[in-house]
Order: C-alpha cells, then sequence, then structure tokens
C-alpha cells in the first residue's frame, strides 16, 4: 500500500505541539502555573473561589458553531449547579480579542479560566497572563500549542477534550472497511493551525494505511467554517477527478463537504466528525461526534475538585460516539 504524505506540514506542527504517549494519543499539557523567570509551578486555589457564586471565566472561538452554542450550556448549566458562575466570552474567531477578554476576565480575579482557544499558538499568550494572575487555566477542546508555552513560560492545570486520533482512526477503520479491494482517493478537509484537528487527520491515515489501495491525494483547509469548507472542497472536487472519498475533520467542515459533493454531482463518500443532526446515508457513511456540552460541565467538575483540594489529572480523554447506517447524530452531537 502506498499512501502520499500530503500532510507534511500539519504534521510537523503536531511534532511540534504534542508529545504523544502510546496509541491513546496522550498529551504533555505542561500542567501547573507559571513562577518567576517562567519556570512551571504548581497552580494555586485563588482567594475568589471561596465567594459565594464564585466566577468562572470562559473564553469560546464563536456561536456560530452549535458545537459551542452546546458547551456554553454545559458551562452555564454546570457552574449553576455548583453554586458558581460561568462568565461566557465569545471572541468571534479572532486571536487578538479573545487575547483582550481574557485581559479584561482577569482584571476581576476569577476563580479559574476555562479557555477554548481560536487557534493553538495564539492561545499560549493567554495562559501566561493567567499564570501571571495567579488564575488556575482549565483548557477544552483545542490544545494550546507546547512550544508557545514553552516559549511563553506558561502551563494549565489540565485538559479535556475528545480522543481525537482515536476518533479520526475510528472513521478511517469504517472508510478502509467500505472500500474494500476498490481504490481509495482521498481528500481532506481540514484546519493545520488547530493542533486536534491535525491529530484526528493522523488517525485517520494511520487507520486506511489498513486498506491495500489508499492514497490521500489532496489536501485543504476548511478554516473550521462551513462556507469556507463548501468553496475549497468545490475546488479540490474540481482538481481530483479521481477523488472518490473525503475525510471532513470538523463538524463543519463535513457540512461543506457534503454541500460541495451535492452541487457537483459526483459520486464521492464525505466522512468525518459529524455535522450537526445530518443524517448518515450511502453519500455520508459514517461520522463520529463529540459532546461538547458534556465537555463544558466535566470542566467545571473539574474545577470545583481543585478548588477544593482534590488531585486533578492533567489530561482528560473523552471516547467519540460512532454513527453509520442511516443514523442521526441528537441535537449536541456534533464533529
Amino acid at each position: 500500500m502506498s499512501i502520499r504524505h500530503t500532510l507534511a506540514g500539519a504534521a510537523a506542527l503536531a511534532g511540534l505541539a504534542l508529545v504523544l504517549s502510546g496509541c491513546s494519543g496522550a498529551i504533555d499539557t505542561g500542567a501547573g502555573g507559571a513562577s518567576e523567570g517562567g519556570a512551571p509551578a504548581e497552580a494555586q486555589v485563588p482567594e475568589s473561589c471561596s465567594e459565594d457564586g464564585a466566577m468562572i471565566s470562559v473564553l469560546l472561538p464563536n456561536q456560530v458553531n452549535p458545537y459551542y452554542v452546546a458547551m456554553k450550556e454545559g458551562f452555564e448549566e454546570a457552574a449553576a449547579e455548583h453554586g458558581m458562575t460561568a462568565e461566557v466570552q465569545i471572541a468571534d474567531d479572532d486571536d487578538a480579542q479573545q487575547l483582550a477578554q481574557a485581559e479584561a476576565a482577569l482584571q476581576k480575579s476569577p476563580c479559574a479560566l476555562a479557555l477554548n482557544p481560536v487557534k493553538s499558538e495564539p492561545a499560549a499568550a493567554i495562559v501566561r497572563a493567567a499564570n501571571d494572575a495567579g488564575v488556575p487555566v482549565f483548557t477544552v477542546n483545542v490544545i494550546v500549542d507546547e512550544d508557545a508555552l514553552a516559549a511563553q513560560g506558561a502551563s494549565i492545570v489540565q485538559y479535556l477534550g475528545a480522543d481525537n486520533k482515536a476518533g479520526g482512526a475510528q472513521v478511517g477503520e469504517k472508510a478502509a472497511e467500505d472500500f474494500g479491494d476498490d481504490a481509495l482517493r482521498v481528500g481532506l478537509v481540514t484546519e493545520p493551525d488547530e493542533v486536534p484537528v491535525v491529530i484526528r487527520d493522523e488517525g485517520f491515515e494511520e487507520a486506511i494505511s489498513s486498506h491495500p489501495d489508499a492514497e490521500i491525494v489532496a489536501e485543504v483547509d476548511g478554516n473550521v467554517k462551513a462556507t469556507d469548507s463548501l468553496d475549497v472542497t468545490g475546488a479540490m472536487l474540481q482538481g481530483n477527478p479521481d477523488m472518490n472519498a473525503i475525510f471532513a475533520s470538523t463538524g463543519p467542515a463535513a457540512q461543506g463537504a457534503l454541500e460541495a459533493v451535492i452541487a457537483s454531482g459526483r459520486d464521492v463518500k464525505v466522512y468525518g466528525f459529524c455535522a450537526p443532526e445530518v443524517q448518515t446515508t450511502d453519500s455520508y457513511p459514517a461520522c463520529v461526534a463529540q459532546e461538547p456540552a458534556d465537555y463544558g460541565a466535566r470542566v467545571v467538575e473539574q474545577i470545583a475538585l481543585f478548588v477544593d483540594g482534590e488531585s486533578v489529572d492533567p489530561e482528560i480523554l473523552r471516547p467519540l460516539k460512532m454513527f453509520s447506517d442511516g443514523e442521526t447524530p441528537a441535537p449536541g452531537e456534533v464533529g
């Protein structure tokens, strides 16, 4: 079997950003805080955590993607259940705006900062600002780039998110099984600036290596937006007449890729991380879904444990749910 590695740039980013451990996709999250001189130090519980309705500052990329709508609800409901308050800021997919929101939030002395970065590398500056303010950082979904954290002398308490490599592998194994003895010519609709997405691509590519005749023929950046993914997938289809499958490694990428395939009239099967509430079909044989509302709730639970003096794991990876054979993800089960 021969797979042409068109993921070189993405793989390089992942290699720099992560220390992978075994097949679980475990990473070195840099748990702890930043001390003088940039050396990691153990994060402390701020005094503000003892106040009634202690505030968790939550930073999310947008509210356009249903993923983040569900996550916001998860944070807010769980915070109320734990006698805390979730103050949510939406960055509109702007790194500079997210940093400004973090700096403003830190002026309010929150109990903790829950960060879903817009992009992996710029988020390190947010972590450093929180470290300097003595506010523990819990990251979710998007991993903060490890090289950038090291350069900032910054660190986090915990990362919680999907087991992205396993999810990509689940989809890749399904694609290899579906195509059997037929050639498998795959185009990727990805986002090379987000570490978890790169990990998904790696899991998929490794899984299809079991197929006797598989090849990655093209890669495009969908920018985690359905409209962008529609445009770039359309161009990819035009430039690759032998392409017969697509791996879309985010929910918006899957949605845009499906629309592009339908518009093209081509017999190209779309696999990926689930588009919101879209039924699997012959043309969309399988997808895997995260549960972002659950992720938000679990981050709040972990913050509560930390505040109570309990030990928390530096990393929590959650399994993904597979949908196929006409199944439809429920609301809140998205890629």
